[in-house]
């Protein structure tokens, strides 16, 4: 079976800034690491690939610090990795995202199953992997916490919907966005990590896509537009209460009521 794994490289810290004219966060020389969502979705591809066998491969999408993402992806057991670069790509929003990723899924190469992670760190719109499936048409599930069967020409899976558990079989080519829990993500290999240090990554650009149309890609594509983003105040203030049970309970009652949060 040929997979594709979507992973992105998102913050690792709350202190980033922001770019006051586009809207969009400073990424370059902050500390990042692997979405975390997008560990389940590979963890889902290799345990798919050890019972089933085939090929892993990843697809990322930003800078080149991204690409330690891939090698990331690499001392898991991923068996090859390509990066979408473009300064033309940046200031995307979800639309303009998926349709660059689905062109990259294009050049690289035909899957039987594109797994991605149920959402981002960064962003939480858990749009980005439906949106792509359209692009690419072939049909999608999202919010999979169970792989229940893997046949020759479809996969059945347990979908966490808001009030129930629904199982849903969905033929080849298909994508599927995985939950925190589907599985255990493994830990890097240093063994894995000295094989692979060599190993080819591809880098893409627009240059590389069937559609070169520069509208449709980054800030250009975006129908829409960040007008404010900024980091959320930090309330230090602490307060130390003393005193018996019920004079506690009674403070604190009070102090909702002055907050108005009762």
């Amino acid at each position: 079976m040929n997979i594709l794994v979507c992973i992105k490289q998102v913050p690792g810290t709350a202190k980033v800034e922001v770019d006051p004219d586009t809207g969009v966060l400073k990424r370059d020389g902050i500390d990042s690491k692997m979405n975390p969502y997008d560990l389940y979705a590979l963890e889902t591809a290799l345990k798919i690939k050890e019972s089933k066998g085939g090929i892993v491969n990843v697809l990322s999408m930003g800078p080149n610090q991204a690409l330690s993402v891939i090698r990331e992806a690499y001392t898991m057991g991923a068996d090859a990795g390509t990066l979408l670069s473009d300064r033309k790509f940046g200031g995307a929003d979800v639309l303009a995202t998926s349709y660059t990723i689905a062109q990259g899924v294009k050049k690289v190469g035909d899957f039987q199953l594109i797994i991605c992670g149920k959402q981002t760190t960064d962003g939480d719109t858990a749009q980005v992997g439906p949106e792509m499936a359209e692009w690419l048409n072939i049909p999608h599930v999202a919010n999979v916490k169970r792989i229940i069967n893997i046949g020759e020409f479809s996969i059945t899976v347990e979908m966490d919907m808001p009030e129930s558990i629904e199982t849903v079989e969905i033929a080849y080519p298909c994508l599927i966005t995985v939950d925190k829990g589907i599985f255990e993500p493994r830990l890097p290999s240093y063994k894995k990590k000295l094989s692979t240090e060599d190993r080819e990554i591809k880098i893409l650009s627009l240059n590389d896509f069937d559609d070169k149309n520069e509208k449709n890609y980054g800030l250009n594509g975006s129908p829409t537009q960040v007008e404010r983003i900024f980091p959320p105040e930090v309330n230090n203030d602490r307060e130390m209460w003393g005193g018996s049970s019920s004079e506690l309970s009674e403070r604190i009652s009070n102090k909702l009521k002055t907050l108005k949060f009762v």
